[in-house]
């Protein structure tokens, strides 16, 4: 990922700069897009309550005077099951080996037996250890814990566990990143940690990825949010064609299913379901956009998208 030339602006040459990649790492529906959102401030990663929403790796640039932090959110680290989470699983690997500080994020569900259950996160450990990477570990929604004890017990386990393993020095820091609830006094401690350098990207922008990214990212979070069980594993949104006139924005797009029978659920009946998903779709877009929206959607079946690579090159799942 830091192959891109770093960029220098005229007004930083006079001063000390600091910048960095800050890659955010950790098991499904942790809240690692929601911490995303809140370091930037702003919506940058869709975020549902269902598990492996995240697909793709997004870098949001955090730009201040004589700062630049280059975060990155991930997929939610999983054992690989077909083509498109091991391409996943790629995405995570790159973060770990760009990384200047790696935030490894849990939750107070989590106990820290999962260092010993994920290839990624033992990478992590290593990658720690063997190049004396700046670290945090995340114990995130601090917000739900009814009993202080039960924290507690949390902190001194995972105290034990990183001792165990020779990461003493890693800080351990309760956050909710739903609430803020000390995501200013880790963004802090961050900042004190990043490396000088140049900056990465120019400073006027906030992410690398294209509008049509967020335009088909927006889509598929209505699909997540209604609709259960297969079917919002199954989709991709594919953009088809943009169109920017002066007073509204035109949108053509297609919802990919991996079967046949699933294209009748999401379309519903009378057309109900697409319906729904294109008003939701819709409303977002014209806050994202700044405009008024014409959204044409269609379904489309791709037979078993997630293990062919044709589509997974297609749908800009990199290898």
């Amino acid at each position: 990922m830091k192959t891109i030339t770093s960029f220098v602006d005229s007004n930083m040459t006079s001063q000390i700069f600091k910048s960095g990649y800050v890659n955010i790492i950790g098991r499904p529906n942790v809240g690692k897009s929601t911490l995303l959102n809140a370091f930037l401030n702003r919506k940058m990663a869709i975020v549902t309550n269902k598990a492996q929403t995240t697909r793709h790796r997004i870098l949001g640039i955090l730009n201040k005077e004589n700062l630049q932090i280059v975060f990155s959110d991930t997929p939610g680290i999983i054992k690989p099951a077909y083509a498109l989470h091991k391409r996943m699983m790629g995405m995570v690997k790159e973060a770990l080996e760009d990384a200047d500080i790696l935030l490894i994020m849990t939750d107070i569900s989590e106990s820290p037996d999962i260092l010993n259950d994920y290839r990624a996160l033992q990478k992590a450990i290593r990658r720690i250890k063997d190049d004396q990477l700046s670290a945090f570990l995340l114990i995130n929604k601090i917000d739900l814990v009814k009993k202080p004890s039960q924290l507690d017990a949390l902190f001194e386990a995972w105290d034990i566990t990183l001792e165990s393993l020779g990461l003493s020095n890693v800080p351990i820091l309760p956050i909710s990143a739903e609430t803020k609830d000390n995501v200013d006094s880790l963004l802090k401690q961050i900042t004190k940690a990043i490396p000088e350098g140049p900056a990465f990207f120019p400073t006027d922008i906030t992410t690398d990825r294209m509008e049509s990214f967020f335009i088909s990212e927006i889509i598929r979070e209505k699909i997540f949010q209604n609709f259960q069980q297969e079917i919002p594993y199954s989709c991709e949104v594919a953009i088809i064609a943009t169109e920017e006139e002066e007073r509204i924005y035109r949108i053509d797009a297609e919802i990919i299913v991996s079967r046949k029978s699933h294209q009748p659920i999401i379309v519903g009946n009378k057309g109900k379901g697409i319906k729904e998903i294109g008003i939701l779709s819709r409303k977002e877009l014209e806050n994202f956009l700044g405009k008024k929206v014409f959204l044409q959607l269609r379904v489309k079946t791709r037979e078993n998208w997630k293990d062919r690579d044709l589509f997974l090159n297609q749908y800009g799942y990199r290898k």
